[in-house]
């Protein structure tokens, strides 16, 4: 491949709306055009890329017995009403009708697809366990997409799905396939991916874990233990909280307040910090708008994931009106009334001389003891951990919040799609049995941001030799020059002849121009040749990330050449 026939443009300037590095060098590089929000084209080198990343994920799949298939994009509506998902599912999913009024869908995600192919096949007991994997593009309908190929509507995606007659079949696969995704994650040039608990979502199923990239470009929090090395995303991350109760509890007490609305301003109106409060955040019920009132403790801050998985449907926050029967700004526990489902986070349990709303316009209670004044309730962890909090596995206050861009996730979904879609196998003794899936997903394209996003400089990209675009860039300098134009066009027709992937330019360019290229096409080694250079008989290899920089004769240029690549492959 020679740039100058290379398509796409390569320019200097940082296009104004990208707020990410690999956004902005992606695009100034020509490895991709905006069609309209969240889509995307791939220009020749991104294309290059991914195709290695897929590669490097076949041979890990199928080195857990993975066999690779292909799902539909466009799915029937009945397969989702099958599983539920149709109607639980919100306006992330695409919903369309064919010519002849039968309803369709784009599929975000093939759990549906994954068992209708595989349900008459999978009717004995000796045909388990398996898995299929597919690479192929889906559809999902992000409100906020965002950071080039961070998050998008329409993606290339590695998902597979293993079936199994047990739960500890499914456990030991689950562990393979983990480590599989560490080796994905090596290869591709990001070791440092950790990996977290997750809440698992639409997804279903009891134990998820994503695979992220600590940066601040990432659009998850991700709670990390510095003593133990926990790993939780902030939305399956346990809340562990400690209450100081008083020894004695003060009488449940009125307060005017007028104009007091907020927890804030209660704390500054009697002087009490927050965590000496229970504050309601209130939810409607998306299925029937029913009012959701939690009560909290004043200093945190709910985890709407975790109260959507509690309630086992989605919510919004509520819209407050007058004949609603709720005090917007004075809501409160004692004396609470109306057809409200009334929650409380374990961040109250057995916590006392609280100020809470008093269920009357610019009145407080001071002196709430939960116990006495409200009665024994259940109490659930609807909290979300925060900074400086208290991790769930070895009980430090050591928990750090970073932000993390999420690569892949794999979820034990047990039997909550095949039971939905009636799929049985037989066992030994005949009886019928509904098998227990996982699920195993990465975003291609996403990963290859990623890998920019941890390995880039001001001038461009520097990819990992494993998934770089090319291998070699050979650089011309001075193609006027008729000796200089021929020994880089023996060494580029030798190149190829060897089967390494080089891009040559040999443009009429400056070496300004030239460079600034190379640099935003990141390829890991360059070589150049020039008039200086030819003096000495010799040419110049340096990498990408300048760490090795050498001269070689020609007559061991591909040796080198050679040599180095074996270096950085290793």
């Amino acid at each position: 491949m020679k740039v100058e026939k290379l398509v796409g443009d390569r320019f200097k300037e940082r296009p104004s709306d990208c707020k990410i590095d690999s956004h902005a060098l992606m695009l100034r590089g020509g490895y991709m055009k905006q069609v309209c929000n969240g889509i995307f084209s791939s220009y020749t080198p991104l294309r290059r890329i991914t195709r290695k990343i897929e590669q490097i994920i076949r041979e890990e799949m199928e080195a857990i017995g993975g066999q690779e298939v292909l799902l539909p994009v466009v799915m029937p509506a009945s397969l989702w009403e099958e599983s539920g998902r149709y109607s639980s599912v919100g306006n992330e999913l695409l919903r369309f009708e064919d010519r002849s009024n039968s309803p369709l869908v784009l599929g975000m995600t093939h759990e549906e697809a994954a068992v209708q192919l595989v349900r008459e096949y999978g009717q004995s007991y000796a045909k388990y366990p398996f898995m299929i994997y597919q690479i192929q593009t889906k559809f999902r309908d992000e409100a906020r997409p965002r950071g080039g190929l961070i998050r998008v509507r329409e993606f290339i995606m590695k998902d597979a799905y293993s079936f199994h007659t047990s739960q500890e079949d499914l456990e030991q696969y689950y562990e393979k396939c983990l480590q599989a995704y560490k080796k994905i994650f090596a290869r591709a040039g990001l070791p440092q991916v950790i990996t977290v608990a997750s809440d698992s979502g639409l997804m279903g199923g009891n134990v998820s874990h994503e695979f992220m990239l600590l940066t601040p470009a990432g659009e998850d929090s991700v709670a990390v233990c510095s003593h133990c090395g926990y790993g939780a995303n902030v939305e399956a991350a346990e809340c562990i909280v400690k209450n100081e109760r008083s020894q004695t509890s003060d009488e449940l007490t009125l307060v005017h307040t007028p104009g007091i609305r907020t927890i804030e301003d209660l704390c500054n109106f009697l002087g009490i910090p927050m965590e000496k409060t229970c504050k309601a955040v209130v939810y409607q019920k998306n299925t029937d708008n029913r009012y959701v009132v939690l009560f909290i403790r004043g200093d945190l801050d709910v985890n709407e994931a975790k109260l959507r998985n509690h309630l086992g449907e989605d919510i919004r926050p509520a819209v407050i009106t007058d004949d609603c029967g709720l005090k917007a700004g004075y809501i409160g526990p004692y004396d609470l009334e109306g057809d409200f489902a009334v929650l409380f986070d374990r961040s109250l349990e057995g916590a006392n001389n609280l100020s809470c709303g008093a269920n009357i316009h610019e009145y407080h209670y001071t002196g709430l003891d939960i116990e006495r004044d409200i009665g024994k309730m259940e109490y659930h962890d609807f909290s979300k951990i925060a900074d400086g909090g208290i991790c769930p596995k070895c009980g430090t206050p050591s928990i750090t919040i970073s932000r993390g861009i999420e690569l892949g996730n794999i979820f034990q979904l047990g039997t909550k799609y095949t039971k939905a879609m009636n799929m049985q196998y037989l066992d030994k003794d005949g009886n019928p049995n509904y098998p227990v899936m996982g699920c195993y997903g990465i975003g291609i394209e996403r990963l290859a941001a990623a890998v920019c996003e941890a390995h880039h400089d001001e001038h461009g990209p520097i990819w990992p030799l494993s998934i770089a675009p090319w291998e070699i860039h050979l650089c011309c300098l001075r193609p006027d020059n008729a000796e200089v134009k021929e020994a880089a066009d023996k060494l580029y027709e030798e190149l190829q002849k060897q089967s390494i992937e080089v891009i040559y330019d040999d443009r009429n360019v400056s070496a300004g121009v030239m460079f600034s290229d190379a640099d935003l096409l990141g390829v890991p080694i360059r070589v150049i040749i020039s008039p200086r250079n030819m003096k000495d008989n010799c040419l110049e290899i340096t990498t990408r990330d300048k760490k090795i920089s050498m001269k070689a004769t020609f007559d061991k240029a591909i040796t080198e050449i050679k040599a180095l690549m074996s270096e950085l492959y290793s």
